[in-house]
């Protein structure tokens, strides 16, 4: 099915006046120096979103914040995703530009505030460094909801269909270069100069994106009247926050999720998304216009980017996981270890783009990406404790190249898809979703997560306390699985753990002689009969004790002989106990390996169920063809120039 260009009014507002056919009026090198702008405007609100977490350990520690840990990285979750949709709907009625800088510079004050947090001259501003952290991070997150709403639109506005989808590409793979250099440049940060210039590195990115910006980018506007839906845009935050909220109190089991508060929460959510929906059916210049549903292409297409939303983030974290506790990376290099995933991504994106460009159609493009992202997804539920890195690897590069292609060709067939005037707002729309479908995908596999790693914990270590030494049972059996959020950052030592039970060992036998030298040296053997009594002794010493008869420790030469021999016989039962907790402590870590792998392969499982309803989206999806010649922008003719 092929569908034409939307006519005007024929889904949303009615059409403006006039507007400026931006795709024509300017030349390629102005556009050339916006996009460079746009993009590192975009690349500063991606990298934010991965440098920070290599730098989160030593900022706690530093700031005395544990408490506060998670909140650091919720605070700019629920401000970026918030405003996503406002930002989209004022950039239509202001302009680009405008909402653009707006977001830059609020992101760069965040920023410069965040590396500023627990500074003296503060003092206790909200409660101390790391409360001053969370809030500033907020602010953070409300500038960089405006760069990832606006700057998709951007490409829509410059470039004409046949020739956005091989912009549309390096923006998909912005997010994917991120990925690579936040982890290595926050730990390089944290530990050669300070946690602080995880936040100032901003600063001067920002700075360049902003004098390209506002030296050479146009206004940017649709044509439409400035009619702001207040109403709408409390809403839209009063449904979202509470939202996010629930899902991240119950995800990291800070609240149960049949709580009173996640309930209520909830609630709130739902009685805001009613009300929402009312008001926006009646506003004449609504935040989300609910007339954008009735174009098949939108609908299917946001619907579709809130599965992949699910599916993408699970994807990133879990396998994060996997190579943190099963394959033996450090915690630190696990962001870096799945660069052949981010190079797949980067591929696929930046490809996918191009070749849409030539045919003219995306629908095909991702069909089949979504075909190799079930492909990944089937791949990686194979694996187990045992799976080669190198076959891991290739499993990623699979999954990039599958996920790669969502990254620019929903944004390229939902702009085509809409009225010009109409871009900002259904561009923002589709990141709304993926946003909302990232966490609800992240709560709903955390929770799995959880419960499945207790069950197979359980179930593995039950035939390791069984054959366990006696003296380790009690400790293995009060052995119990991570919670999902620190299992996310840590993994099970077991080099630590070894070294921890030797050295438990040698005290043990070490008291073990003292309490026996001692009974000796008094030459009384009912004080040795005493000892020998006691059952935390081995049997073979209680034997050899119980056995020693009265004029062999009469004298100190006697007492030294009998000591001798029972040294002998300790340093024989010392090295068995040993190795026997090494075998024990060996067979623990490799039941845990399993436990974790077979419950991250069982996401990979449930991941494929959610690739599929994506997939089972855009089926539906018109196959809208686009304009493969250059020039042109495949807007309709008649529209009058406005004033930038």
């Amino acid at each position: 099915m092929t569908q034409k260009s939307p006519t005007p009014g024929g889904y949303g507002e009615q059409a403006p006046q006039g507007r400026i056919n931006y795709a024509e009026v300017l030349d390629f090198p102005t556009k050339r120096l916006i996009l460079i702008g746009t993009l590192l405007g975009l690349f500063l609100a991606a990298l934010d979103q991965t440098i920070v977490a290599t730098a989160l350990p030593r900022i706690a520690s530093e700031l005395n914040g544990l408490s506060l840990y998670s909140w650091v990285t919720t605070a700019y979750l629920l401000a970026s995703t918030a405003l996503v949709p406002i930002y989209g709907k004022l950039s239509d009625i202001y302009g680009r530009k405008p909402i653009l800088i707006f977001g830059i510079v609020l992101f760069l004050i965040g920023s410069a505030l965040c590396g500023l947090s627990g500074e003296a001259f503060l003092g206790n501003l909200f409660g101390g460094g790391m409360m001053q952290l969370v809030v500033f991070r907020a602010v953070q997150g409300l500038g960089a909801a405006a760069l990832t709403s606006v700057a998709f639109s951007i490409i829509a506005d410059i470039f004409a269909p046949a020739e956005r989808g091989k912009y549309q590409g390096l923006f998909g793979a912005v997010f994917g270069l991120s990925s690579v250099i936040g982890p290595l440049l926050g730990g390089f940060l944290t530990d050669q100069v300070s946690w602080r210039w995880v936040f100032y590195v901003n600063l001067p990115i920002g700075l360049i994106a902003l004098a390209f910006i506002a030296s050479k980018m146009p206004r940017l506007a649709s044509g439409l009247k400035p009619k702001v839906d207040y109403v709408g845009a409390v809403l839209i935050v009063v449904f979202t926050v509470p939202l996010l909220l629930a899902l991240t109190f119950g995800a990291d089991k800070t609240y149960a999720w049949t709580s009173a508060l996640v309930l209520g929460l909830f609630a709130l959510s739902l009685v805001s998304l009613i009300v929402f929906l009312f008001v926006e059916s009646r506003h004449e210049s609504p935040i989300l216009p609910l007339t954008l549903f009735k174009n098949p292409t939108f609908a299917w297409g946001v619907t579709a980017r809130f599965f992949i939303g699910a599916a993408f983030l699970g994807a990133v974290l879990f396998l994060s996981l996997y190579l943190v506790n099963v394959q033996g990376v450090s915690a630190t290099a696990a962001g870096t270890a799945t660069i052949p995933l981010t190079l797949g991504l980067i591929f696929g994106a930046v490809m996918s783009g191009q070749i849409a460009s030539r045919i003219g159609y995306y629908k095909v493009l991702i069909v089949i990406g979504l075909c190799f992202m079930m492909g990944g997804f089937l791949l990686l539920s194979t694996l187990n404790a045992d799976t080669p890195y190198a076959r891991v690897i290739l499993y990623m590069i699979v999954l990039g190249l599958g996920i790669g292609p969502a990254l620019p060709l929903f944004n390229l067939a939902i702009q085509n898809a809409v009225n010009p005037w109409e871009i900002g707002v259904a561009t923002s729309s589709g990141q709304f979703f993926q946003q909302l479908g990232s966490v609800l995908g992240t709560a709903i596999f955390g929770a799995v997560l959880s419960s499945g790693l207790s069950s197979q914990m359980a179930t593995n270590l039950a035939p390791v306390v069984a054959s366990a030494p006696a003296s380790m049972q009690a400790q293995l059996k009060s052995f119990s699985a991570p919670a999902s959020g620190g299992a996310r950052q840590s993994s099970f030592d077991a080099v630590a753990v070894k070294a921890k039970a030797v050295d438990g060992v040698q005290k043990g036998f070490d008291g073990i002689f003292q309490a026996v030298s001692g009974a000796v040296k008094t030459g009384n053997i009912q004080a040795v009969q005493a000892v020998a009594q006691n059952p935390q002794l081995p049997a073979q010493l209680r034997t050899q004790l119980a056995a020693i008869p009265a004029q062999a420790i009469a004298t100190p030469q006697g007492q030294t002989q009998v000591l001798t021999g029972i040294k002998t016989g300790l340093d024989t039962a010392q090295t068995q106990a040993v190795s026997a907790a090494g075998t024990t402590i060996d067979k623990v870590a490799r039941a845990i390996k399993v436990s974790f792998a077979n419950t991250i392969s069982r996401i990979y499982l449930i991941s494929i169920f959610v690739a599929l309803l994506a997939l089972l989206a855009v089926l539906p999806m018109p196959n809208l063809k686009m304009p493969t010649r250059k020039g042109g922008d495949g807007e309709r003719p008649g529209m009058a120039a406005v004033e930038i």
